[in-house]
C-alpha cells in the first residue's frame, strides 16, 4: 500500500513556507510607518488614510488551480476565485471592498482567454460592490509554456465593521462555522497529484462519491462570505473572522486570537463533503496533514457570544450559507485546539 501523501511530497512545504514568512516579516517591518495599523502576518494590511478613515489591502493568487483551468478549457471561474479570496481576506479585517485590480502573464497572449479570465473577474467585483478599477497584462514569451498564465490580484477596502477590526473576543465566546462551496483555492498541488499522477483520472471523469465530473468539483468557485455577513458584523455580532485558506483551520484561526485566549474547535461538529472524504481514503493521508491543507467543508470562521450564537446561525442560514457551531474560545496562549472525538 502506498504510503500516506503529504502537501510535501506534492511539492508545498509549509514549514518552510512559516519560515520564509518570519524572515520577510523583519523586512517588512522595517518600512513600517506611523500609518501603519496593523502587524505583519495578518489577514489584510492596514494603513490609516486622511480624515479618519482606515484602508486595508491585501493581495493573493489562484495557486495551482490554474491548472485545472488550462486542463479543462473554462477560465471565468479563476477570476470569480480571485476576487472572493481577496474579498474574504480583508473582510477579516473589518473591510468592505472599495476596488481591485489584477495582474494577468502568459507566454502569447490568447484574447478569448484574457476575456473570459476578466469576465470571471468583474462578475464577482459586481457580486462584492468594487470597481475593478484596471491591471496589468503581461505577454512574456518563453516564459510561460503554451495556454499556461499566471494571475494575481489586489483589493482595497474601507473598514466598515469597527467590531469585526477590533477583535473583542473573550472567554466564553462561540466559534461558528460557515461552509465553505468546495475546494476553494487551496491544496491543489496535493489534489493533482493525487488524481491525475497516482489515480490517473481525467478531468471529465465523474468523482466517485459526487454526482459530478473531477473538473466540475474542483472548479467550484471560492465562496464570498461578504453579503451573508455584512448584516452581522454591522449590527456588532461578529467579534472576529478567520479565513480558513493555506494551513487550514488550525492555521488561520490562531491569526485572530488574542495571545491569552485559546481556541476549541470540535471536529466531529460537521461532516466533510464527499470530496474531502474522496481525497483523504484515496490519498492515505493523515487527519492532521489533511486539515492543514484543506478546509474540509468550512470556508470562514465566526466568532461570536454565546448570546448572539443562535440568531446569528439564523440571519446567516436565511442568507442561504451552512452553518456549524463548532467551538469556543478558552484562556489560553493564542493556540487552536483540535479536538477530535
Amino acid at each position: 500500500m502506498d504510503s500516506g501523501l503529504t502537501y510535501r511530497e506534492a511539492g508545498v512545504d509549509l514549514e518552510a513556507a512559516a519560515r520564509a514568512k518570519a524572515r520577510l516579516g523583519e523586512l517588512v517591518e522595517q518600512t513600517r510607518t506611523e500609518a501603519v495599523a496593523a502587524g505583519f502576518g495578518s489577514f489584510g494590511g492596514r494603513f490609516r488614510a486622511a480624515a479618519g478613515r482606515e484602508l486595508v489591502a491585501s493581495a493573493d493568487g489562484v495557486g495551482t488551480k490554474l491548472k485545472l483551468a488550462f486542463m479543462t478549457g473554462r477560465h471565468d471561474t479563476v477570476g470569480i476565485d480571485l476576487v472572493n479570496h481577496c474579498v474574504n481576506d480583508i473582510l477579516t479585517e473589518g473591510a468592505v471592498p472599495l476596488v481591485f485590480m489584477d495582474y494577468f502573464a502568459c507566454g502569447v497572449l490568447d484574447p478569448d482567454t484574457v476575456v473570459a479570465v476578466v469576465s470571471g473577474l468583474a462578475a464577482a467585483c459586481r457580486e462584492n460592490g468594487c470597481a475593478l478599477l484596471g491591471g496589468e497584462t503581461a505577454e512574456m514569451p518563453d516564459f510561460y509554456g503554451a495556454g499556461e498564465y499566471d494571475l494575481a490580484g489586489f483589493v482595497v477596502g474601507q473598514i466598515e465593521f469597527q467590531a469585526v477590526a477590533d477583535r473583542e473576543i473573550r472567554t466564553g465566546d462561540r466559534i461558528v462555522g460557515l461552509a465553505s462551496s468546495g475546494l476553494h483555492t487551496n491544496g491543489f498541488s496535493f489534489v493533482r497529484r493525487l488524481l491525475f499522477d497516482r489515480l490517473g483520472l481525467a478531468v471529465s471523469d465523474s468523482l466517485p462519491g459526487v454526482d459530478a465530473s473531477v473538473g466540475e468539483v474542483l472548479l467550484r468557485p471560492h465562496r464570498s462570505y461578504l453579503e451573508v455577513l455584512k448584516g452581522s458584523c454591522a449590527a456588532g455580532v461578529v467579534r472576529g473572522l478567520a479565513h480558513v485558506t493555506g494551513g487550514g483551520i488550525p492555521g488561520n484561526l490562531g491569526r485572530v486570537l488574542p495571545k491569552t485566549l485559546s481556541a476549541r474547535v470540535r471536529v466531529s461538529a460537521w461532516t466533510p463533503p464527499p470530496e474531502f472524504q474522496f481525497l483523504s481514503d484515496e490519498s492515505g493521508a493523515s487527519r492532521d496533514e489533511m486539515y492543514r491543507t484543506f478546509n474540509m467543508g468550512i470556508g470562514m470562521l465566526a466568532i461570536v457570544s454565546s448570546e448572539d450564537e443562535t440568531g446569528f446561525r439564523q440571519v446567516v442560514e436565511g442568507s442561504g450559507c451552512a452553518t456549524y457551531p463548532c467551538g469556543e474560545i478558552v484562556e489560553g496562549d493564542g493556540s487552536v485546539i483540535m479536538e477530535w472525538t
